[in-house]
Formats: structure tokens, sequence, C-alpha cells
């Protein structure tokens, strides 16, 4: 597909959420920014929120880690499942009986000012880098098959990135996010249902010889309980996949923002069950989309993408669907496919960081009316150079597939969420808030020594992406040490 003709379809995509953001935008306040004005119906939040979830990291970072780890994210994923429970019935009750902005305030009328802003502190650590992750993933593919070819270079591709998300963003805040998120999410659970279609179709398969094949057989292998020092054992990887979907969702101002959108308790608790159950059919046909990728590359001879001299299994996707001759039908819904799913979750961290650092650090809320509209403005336009930042860094330092990156980074930013709101829901003790950034810090440094050190250190045992648990602990276990005599 010719690069001009992937830029017009972008164009016309944003087109449509620049319009749906000038009709969603016209109440260009804060209570709309912040909160949609409560009045978001949940079975539009839960869809969106699918497409938010999976992001373009699942779109095509799942699909090309098929190669290397299988179907073994499913362990995960089944995690995640369990995870939303516990989010719709511990976490959503306590945001809602507190009718809080920012869900971290809760952790200053239970702790102190110092908490809160600790928790605060490792939300924006936390959705910067993820955020960073995804558009860094869209704005890669965009440098290695669009602007490449005419030497533009990459900091001018991530500039544009964020730039078309500010402008339908910088009104409307979460209630456009609310509209356009659910658009995005039809095109990318569409564009994935016909990707495996064509191909499927051009390796003369009808699904019945795409389930009895051969060659699927080595791809497929979901489940292992060989050994409990593994990296990938099911157990480890359960439990991780709950730790982090109650820690990336449950305890991430991003995801519970669309949340608290909702009318009340009730529908927040069906929006956040009903995606949950979607989630894993949606992750089983990405890991199989990954299957045929691979098996279709391997009949074709099509070799694994090569960008700064490093093999890119995130970009065989797009080889595939762009560069194999397949029909343009392909290239059209991938191209959708992938700008919906970058930015579902893109535009939704924007719009949550902006809110965070407003409320919790700047206190917007106790301002004079008058200045809360510019400092938000303000601050929107600040998020998005860090952003801009933050992903030019990622090209040079970045080697392996950024889903795994992405998961092990949340092992250490979200870690001291998971003490602080253990602590203060499982616990009566008052704590010595001074003192919380100082455990929140040295936990994550402790955890980063444990994930450093070699195996052999631990008898064999490797650490995955339980090291968010790990990191939790320690944090619980160092406000037990501040704790004072509950008063």
């Amino acid at each position: 597909m010719q690069p001009i003709y992937i830029l017009a379809l972008i164009a016309v995509y944003f087109g449509v959420l620049i319009f749906i953001s000038y009709l969603t935008g016209k109440e260009d306040s804060n209570a709309a920014f912040f909160k949609a004005e409560g009045k978001s119906p949940w079975y539009i939040v839960a869809f969106g929120m699918v497409g938010a979830s999976l992001s373009g990291v699942t779109f095509i970072s799942v699909p090309g880690w098929v190669g290397d780890a299988q179907f073994s994210y499913m362990q995960v994923v089944l995690g995640y499942l369990a995870g939303y429970f516990i989010i719709a019935f511990v976490l959503l009750p306590i945001y809602y009986s507190l009718n809080v902005t920012s869900i971290y305030q809760y952790l200053e009328q239970r702790f102190g000012m110092v908490s809160y802003r600790t928790g605060a502190f490792f939300f924006f650590v936390s959705r910067v880098l993820g955020a960073s992750f995804r558009l860094f993933l869209v704005a890669t593919v965009l440098q290695y098959f669009v602007f490449e070819a005419w030497g533009v270079p990459y900091f001018v591709t991530v500039i544009l990135s964020i730039l078309l998300i500010w402008i339908y963003t910088a009104r409307g805040g979460i209630k456009t996010i609310v509209w356009t998120d659910t658009l995005q999410t039809f095109f990318m659970l569409g564009s994935v249902v016909i990707a495996v279609y064509y191909i499927s179709a051009a390796l003369n398969w009808q699904l019945v010889d795409f389930w009895q094949a051969e060659e699927l057989k080595q791809y497929t292998k979901a489940f292992h309980f060989d050994s409990v020092l593994a990296k990938d054992y099911f157990w480890k990887s359960f439990i991780s996949g709950m730790f982090i979907t109650i820690c990336m969702t449950g305890l991430d101002q991003d995801m519970m923002q669309k949340n608290l959108t909702c009318k009340s308790l009730k529908d927040a608790k069906k929006n956040v069950l009903s995606y949950g159950m979607v989630f894993i059919p949606v992750n089983l046909a990405f890991l199989f989309l990954g299957a045929l990728l691979f098996i279709y590359a391997e009949q074709q001879g099509i070799a694994i993408p090569v960008l700064d001299g490093k093999a890119k299994t995130d970009l065989l996707f797009p080889e595939i669907a762009l560069n194999a001759g397949l029909p343009i039908g392909l290239s059209i819904i991938f191209i959708l496919g992938l700008i919906a799913a970058a930015y579902s979750s893109a535009d939704s961290a924007l719009t949550s960081l902006t809110t965070s650092f407003c409320v919790d650090f700047l206190a917007i809320e106790k301002r004079e009316a008058l200045q809360q509209k510019s400092l938000r403005k303000k601050v929107h336009v600040l998020i998005s150079l860090v952003l801009v930042f933050v992903i030019i860094a990622f090209k040079y330092v970045l080697d392996s597939n950024v889903i795994d990156n992405l998961l092990k980074v949340a092992s250490y930013t979200y870690g001291p969420l998971l003490g602080l709101f253990s602590f203060g829901i499982f616990t009566k003790y008052k704590i010595k808030d001074q003192w919380v950034w100082l455990v929140s810090l040295v936990s994550v440094g402790i955890t980063f020594g444990l994930g450093s050190l070699p195996a052999k250190f631990f008898g064999g045992y490797e650490f995955n992406y339980e090291l968010l648990i790990v990191n939790g602990a320690l944090t619980f276990i160092g406000l037990i040490l501040l704790r004072r005599k509950h008063d």
C-alpha cells in the first residue's frame, strides 16, 4: 500500500474523531473534561474500555509475541478476569462512596497528603511510560512503512501523533473519549476478524482447516505446569495477571476515570464485569491471528522486519498486511485497526494525566473558577510535550517485544500503589505519613535488584511479572513499620 494512501486514510479517520470531539466538546468545562458530568451510559463505557485496555500493544505486539511465547499469554489473561471481579466488588464501592475525581484522593483521606502525592506520583510515572510504550509502537509502524521513504525524521512522526490526540481531546476530555473509544474499539475488533479471514484465504484454508492444521499446533501451547521455577509457570502467570489488572486498571486513574463517569455504582460494576468477560475471547483472537501470521510468513519466505539493526516481531503484522501482496482490503482494515487500537488508549492516557496533575498536584478544584480552565489547558499541552520526549527516548533504549517491556515496567511502578491501597483497605492503622515516599522508593529499588539477579541466586527460580506482587508486599511491610497507634 502506497504511503500517500495510508496518510489519506489516517486523515479521514481523524476527521471523524475531530467531528465527534466537536459534538461532545461544546460544554468546555472542567466537570465535562474530568468526569463527563457523571452521565455516561455504562454499556458505552464498557465497549470503549475494551479498546482502551487492549491498545496498539495488543493489536501488534501480542500477535508478534506468539513466535516466542506461543499462547502462554492466555495464562495472564485468565488472571485478568479474576482481577476485574476484585475491582468491581472491592475498589469501585470505595471510589463511589468517597465521590472522588482522582482515585488517589482516597489515600489523602486514609493516610495524609504525602501518601496522596506519592500515589499520584507513581501513577503519573506509570501512565507516562505506559502511554509512551503504546504510542512508540504506532509511531514506529508509521515511520517504518510511511515516513521513512520520504525522509521524515522520527521525532516529527512522534510530534504529529501526539498533536492529533491533543486536537480532539483538548476541549471535551473524558466526555469525548468515552465516545471516540467506542468507535475505535469497533474498528479494532473488526479489523482482527477481517485480517484472520484474509490470511486464512491466502493459505487456502477454511475455518475447519485452520483448527486441524499441523502448522498451528507448534504455536498453541498455552498452559505450563512443568516447573514452578520457570518464568511461564501457570500459577505465576495467572496470579500476576490478576494483580496486573488490579493495579493497571483498578488503581489507575486512566481506567477508573471512565468508570467514574457512569451514572451509579451499579452501572460501573456492570461495565467492569462486562468488558472483563469479553477480554478472554478477544485476546484469544489476537493469538490465533499471531499464529496465522507466523505460518503465512514461513510459507511465503517473509523475513521478520529489521529496524535499526534489530529484528522486530512487532512489525510482522504490518509487514504482511501492507507489503505481502494480499488484497488491498487487508491493508485498509489494518491501518484503521492500528490507529484505532493505538489512540484508544493514548488519548485517555493524555486526559487522565492532565486530570491527575491538575487535581493531585495543583489542587485545581481549590483555585478560583476563572483560573481553572486556563490551567487545565496549559497542563494538557505540558503533558503532551512530556510524552513526545519519552517516546523519542524509547527509540534508543527498547530492544525487545513492547508488551513484555510494558508489563515489566508495570511490576516496578505500580507496586507502591498496590501496597498503599492494600494497607489502607485491609488494616485500620494510621501511619507516619511523612515517610511514605521513602518506603515506596526503597521497595522499588529492592524489587528492581531482585529482578536483575540471575536465576541461580534463587535456586533456578525465574522472576517474571510476579515482581509486582513482591513490590506491593515490600511496600506493605514498610508501611507496617511506619504504623502508629490507631486513633
